[in-house]
């Protein structure tokens, strides 16, 4: 039997096992109805229907699970499935399945602020079971969370042998305030363990590989602090702008779309002390405690930028600036591009800067955490020959795990190069399916894991350390710093990383050889 067909047994096996075990879960034996809260929109198209069917057709939610769509369209549900089946993937053999899918899914059309609405919509669930297990999806803009969740409550609940649980898209408020308005507003209709706060961040394979790269391998153990670590650098870089959607990214900008949650949660991931369990609210509990260290961040600290066209780009998209969208002001300071320096003042990590940096319209797509150690002491090798250790989380694309190290180039000299130590998952798991963050995430809440869920006083804190920032930007309209589509960012960006002790020499390219 060749690698790769060892590694697609082990795979199914472990589908398999996951199966049997769900099997045996008495939640699993129970009717289940699933609601999708604005299904005629993009996220539910391209997102959750995909998401649902996929784990549908590999057995992984319960057999009685009836899906529901609500929206204000008016269509029926053969218009549902010609709007989001494009977006599914269906093997060759997979059709009877599909209509077997499809048969389990109903539409109701309905306001999100009427309440006969919302009883003709728990009309419809008692009618599919009225003993059922409820699972409402809010693919919604924050705009009518609070009148959508009231009517739940007062009309869609399940019945009290059943659970109701609620799932929150982000953005979670746009400041402090607002967010606590929108968590005291909810836990006055739901409790805590009701509520699945949504960041498809924490479903991603190497965002959930985080915990066990810290905890179960001794090796990093002894380098995990300030003595080693000279800088802790978190990206998130997209090739391409805004343009179609300039409009809604302008009232957000890049903070609030990016790095006050996804980047904010990763390095509460990287930075936590050890759990003293794998149960959800004990993760949760170490990932409040780093984030009451940091404090709020100052302007000083950080650098801002939009992006411009490029009169000699490729194609119109590249050619195309920020504010040459007519969705957007001629004079909006909105930053597409932003990096910000955090302080985690505790024992493990006081002094060692934690770097976030993320943009739209730059060179590359890459989601990544660059662990830098700090300069080899006494140093007998040719100067300015031996470059910072390194090790590198790749989220995406191309999930990877190396560390980069000096080694001896290849030869009669004695001269060192870079190399690295290489787990990328294309090679090492060929053909292992890895799930879709959508699918994890929804398959835990099916379960009733919170794990990769925010919980209210984490959103609080993480709200606390940039309100102050997000304030004075918008107050004072600080002008961001143009950078030319498809680039790696503003210069200024790259300034405050080396201010902030973290080494780039562009003299290493991490090579993905592995066949996809």
């Amino acid at each position: 039997m060749s690698d790769h067909e060892e590694v697609i047994k082990f795979e199914e096996e472990g589908i398999r096992l996951l199966k049997e075990s769900l099997d045996k879960t008495e939640d699993y034996q129970v009717p289940h109805v699933f609601v999708v809260g604005g299904a005629s929109g993009d996220l539910a198209k391209k997102k959750i229907y995909p998401t649902l069917w996929g784990l549908y057709k590999d057995q992984l939610i319960p057999k009685q699970t009836f899906f529901v769509g609500y929206a204000r369209s008016k269509f029926s549900i053969l218009e549902l499935r010609e709007k989001v089946e494009p977006f599914f993937k269906v093997g060759p053999n997979e059709n009877e399945v599909l209509e077997e899918f499809w048969k389990m899914n109903s539409y109701v059309a309905g306001s999100y602020d009427k309440g006969p609405d919302f009883q003709t919509l728990d009309s419809h669930i008692r009618g599919l079971s009225c003993k059922a297990h409820r699972i409402i999806y809010l693919a919604l803009p924050p705009t009518v969370y609070q009148s959508i969740t009231k009517n739940i409550h007062d009309y869609c609940m399940a019945p009290k042998e059943c659970w109701t649980r609620i799932i929150v898209e982000k953005p979670f408020g746009h400041d402090s305030q607002s967010s606590a308005e929108l968590s005291k507003h909810l836990s006055g209709l739901f409790v805590e363990n009701q509520l699945y706060r949504i960041d498809h961040y924490l479903g991603k394979e190497m965002v959930q590989n985080l915990v066990i790269q810290r905890f179960g391998n001794r090796m990093f153990a002894p380098l995990w602090n300030r003595d080693n670590i000279a800088s802790v650098v978190i990206s998130f870089k997209e090739p391409f702008g805004t343009f179609g959607r300039g409009g809604y990214f302008d009232t957000f900008g890049i903070i609030r779309d990016v790095m006050q949650n996804h980047l904010l949660q990763m390095l509460s991931l990287i930075a936590m002390e050890k759990p003293v369990s794998l149960n959800a609210e004990d993760i949760r509990n170490e990932k409040v405690k780093v984030l009451k260290c940091i404090k709020p961040i100052e302007i000083t600290e950080v650098v801002l930028g939009q992006y411009m066209g490029d009169p000699n780009g490729p194609n119109e998209d590249s050619r195309t600036g920020y504010l040459d969208d007519p969705g957007v002001s001629k004079d909006s300071v909105t930053p597409t591009f932003a990096t910000a320096v955090l302080f985690v003042k505790n024992e493990r990590w006081d002094g060692v800067p934690f770097i976030l940096r993320c943009g739209k319209a730059l060179n590359e797509r890459k989601a990544e955490v660059r662990v830098q150690l700090k300069d080899v002491s006494g140093d007998i090798f040719t100067r300015g020959q031996l470059a910072r250790n390194e090790l590198v989380i790749r989220v995406q694309p191309d999930e990877a795990v190396y560390m980069k190290i000096m080694g001896k180039k290849p030869g009669n000299s004695f001269d060192c190069e870079e190399t690295e130590l290489d787990l990328t998952y294309a090679s090492r798991y060929a053909g292992v399916k890895l799930p879709d963050a959508y699918e994890r995430l929804i398959l835990d809440v099916f379960l009733g894991s919170q794990i990769h869920f925010v919980r209210s006083d984490e959103l609080a804190e993480a709200w606390r350390i940039f309100t102050p920032l997000l304030h004075k930007i918008d107050k004072e309209r600080i002008k961001p710093v143009k950078y030319t589509f498809g680039s790696r960012g503003p210069k200024e960006s790259d300034d405050l990383l080396k201010k902030y002790n973290f080494t780039y020499t562009g003299t290493y390219k991490w090579k993905n050889e592995a066949k996809i």
